[in-house]
């Protein structure tokens, strides 16, 4: 009797194949959009799914500062920063920030959900974020991708 023997595909960086996707934030829930583009820059959207391999896509994020809170979070929602300087801490309003720099309320959330490690410091580079509805990505035609 013969004995079968199954073994465990694992992805390396030789057989992930990496793919462009433009994501549309026109009128979507920040952190809902936010999980979705980190799951998809971690490669779990993908069958050979390995935790310590890399296997995302890149994502192209268009129209961000047309993204929208839920309840009051717009107006109570604080992101602080310190410099590490006594007196040093900042805060700011989820408001100001979209009006300022909308690109960094998108990469701030994703970069959040994603490893803590050098793996997620290498997906965050994967992400690009465009307050309007141009991208200089063209030339990898990217595919859209829809929530």
């Amino acid at each position: 009797m013969s004995k079968l023997h199954f073994t465990t595909k694992h992805a390396n960086a030789a057989s992930v194949q990496r793919k462009w996707h433009v994501v549309d934030g026109t009128n979507q829930t920040v952190g809902r959009m936010c999980s979705r583009i980190a799951a998809v820059l971690r490669g779990k959207n993908k069958a050979y799914y390995t935790p310590h391999v890399d296997c995302g896509d890149y994502i192209i994020v268009i129209n961000a500062d047309k993204v929208k809170f839920t309840g009051n979070k717009l107006e109570e929602k604080e992101y602080q920063t310190f410099s590490g300087y006594p007196g040093g801490q900042k805060a700011e309003t989820a408001k100001n920030l979209l009006k300022r720099r909308p690109d960094a309320v998108i990469e701030r959330a994703v970069k959040g959900m994603l490893p803590k490690n050098r793996l997620g410091r290498k997906m965050i580079k994967k992400l690009f974020v465009y307050a309007g509805d141009v991208h200089p990505h063209t030339a990898q035609q990217p595919a859209e991708l829809k929530f």
